[in-house]
């Protein structure tokens, strides 16, 4: 199996990935991305984004992304799509095993992600991007004044439900029980906002041709089923962290990587960035934040250690 030396291996090339790499490349690593999906992750599932400082007029996921590739590989970094099958460390080493190459690195990223726990009903796939969103700071402007509705019981979809409820008067929360799960003063915030909860109710179907439409919606108690019209459809179930290959790693209560200020992790030299990691507010600018430190605090290692 051919071996191959670098500074800086980074595993998953979304936005915490890309920024990291261009940042390290344009510092003067040998840096390389290694992504075993498609590039971009849960930006390329962004219609129109708006909310990125200097980014104006607005720019679709997969652009904002393809440009993030350029100007990281402009600097010299090199991208990959090879699926990552083992990380270890061998001295002050990290081994990145494929199928047909080992990279090894004295600083390596994990900026993996996360991924959206979803309903897995019919339309949500087809329907993501054309109202079906998971991330109300995103995408809620462009439902100002329409019908909205949230899926989820927790923090998360409670909070999001709240900010949703000072774009649009009709905002509907789905829950499967008859009690959220949030805490009570952020419960209890949500119904004061004017957001109508549905209660022990699960979403089975989401409807739409080109859009969002209605979604089909069950009673857990009495089976009985009805439609619910609506524009959109926020769905808050939770998010699962993608550390499958870093499990030795020490995680917060929801499976997130606990790093400190400067990235790295419980073991030197190993660093974790973008939603993969613990922190309390993910968005693309935090994402890009967490990659340029990240590259940074590499930097400043191995120029150490020189």
């Amino acid at each position: 199996m051919e071996e191959l030396r670098y500074d800086y291996i980074i595993i998953g090339a979304g936005v915490a990935g890309l920024a990291s790499a261009q940042y390290a490349a344009r510092g003067g690593l040998n840096t390389i991305v290694l992504e075993g999906t498609s590039m971009g992750g849960q930006a390329t599932q962004i219609f129109e984004l708006e909310n990125y400082p200097g980014v104006f007029p607005a720019v679709n996921g997969y652009d904002f992304i393809d440009t993030m590739r350029k100007q990281a590989e402009t600097f010299g970094a090199q991208i990959k799509q090879v699926t990552v099958s083992s990380i270890d460390k061998k001295g002050s080493d990290f081994v990145v095993v494929t199928k047909k190459e080992t990279y090894i690195a004295p600083a390596l990223l994990i900026a993996t992600g996360a991924i959206h726990r979803n309903l897995e009903v019919p339309g949500e796939k087809e329907l993501t991007g054309r109202g079906v969103s998971y991330c109300a700071v995103c995408d809620g402007p462009f439902f100002r004044n329409k019908r909205i509705v949230v899926v989820g019981g927790g923090d998360s979809a409670c909070s999001e439900a709240i900010y949703l409820s000072t774009i649009s008067k009709d905002v509907s929360i789905i829950h499967r029980r008859d009690s959220f799960r949030a805490q009570k003063a952020v419960t209890d915030k949500m119904l004061a906002s004017g957001v109508k909860p549905v209660y022990d109710t699960i979403v089975k179907k989401i409807n739409g041709t080109n859009k969002v439409e209605s979604v089909t919606i069950e009673n857990v108690k009495t089976g009985e089923q009805s439609e619910l019209a609506c524009d959109a459809v926020f769905v808050f179930t939770g998010m699962i962290p993608q550390t499958a290959l870093v499990e030795m790693l020490p995680k917060d209560e929801a499976g997130y990587i606990i790093t400190n200020d400067e990235m790295e992790t419980a073991i030197p030299g190993l660093f974790a960035a973008g939603d993969v990691r613990s922190k309390s507010f993910r968005q693309i600018v935090t994402a890009a934040a967490d990659g340029a430190i990240a590259a940074n605090a590499a930097k400043k290692m191995l120029d150490e250690r020189r």
